[in-house]
């Protein structure tokens, strides 16, 4: 089922994936109609947020998905701490922070799994609490953010396991925006 062989082909394919994540994460649509905040934590937010739609959609695809989900977390973390010492972090804190913000991930996707799994007030109140926990007045986009993410993650189900395998993800275009995929 995997479309590549050897460790370099899956470290290819994640970053493939993650820089399509990132693409996704960074429309100006979040940030000037959602109300994202564009700030550092925003941007992270909406890298996880995209980041655990992917791995959610993955999960269906368990066992021939986990070295790959397993490289594309690493390529995203690995991102985060490039992004903290550019940021002009020391050294010896990187770690440190790279660790708090694994925890946060990891918290997001079980929010975000719970949230998915319920009703949308359930997911609406977790991705404002992580989305827009900086900023008040959050509600209002927290429901179109909710409708956004559910909306995605039945888009990324439609996909085929062996593009998604191989980095080729297409997400969802925020409403009010065309959807264009990725060249093949």
């Amino acid at each position: 089922m995997f479309p590549f062989s050897g460790r370099n082909s899956v470290r290819e394919a994640a970053d493939i994936a993650f820089r399509r994540v990132v693409e996704q994460a960074r429309q100006p649509i979040f940030f000037s109609e959602y109300g994202v905040p564009d700030t550092l934590d925003g941007r992270f937010e909406l890298i996880c947020l995209h980041a655990f739609l992917y791995f959610h959609r993955l999960k269906a695809e368990r066992p021939q998905a986990s070295s790959f989900c397993q490289s594309l977390f690493n390529r995203m973390f690995a991102d985060f701490d490039r992004s903290l010492r550019e940021m002009g972090v020391g050294d010896l804190s990187v770690g440190k922070h790279v660790k708090r913000m694994a925890r946060a991930f990891y918290g997001r996707i079980l929010s975000y799994e719970a949230g998915l799994t319920a009703d949308h007030a359930t997911l609406a109140a977790a991705l404002a609490r992580n989305l827009f926990g900086t900023v008040g007045g959050a509600p209002h986009a927290a429901g179109a953010m909710e409708v956004y993410v559910r909306h995605a993650a039945k888009a990324l189900h439609s996909q085929p396991a062996a593009d998604l395998l191989a980095g080729r993800v297409w997400f969802e275009a925020p409403p009010g925006r065309r959807q264009t995929r990725p060249a093949r």
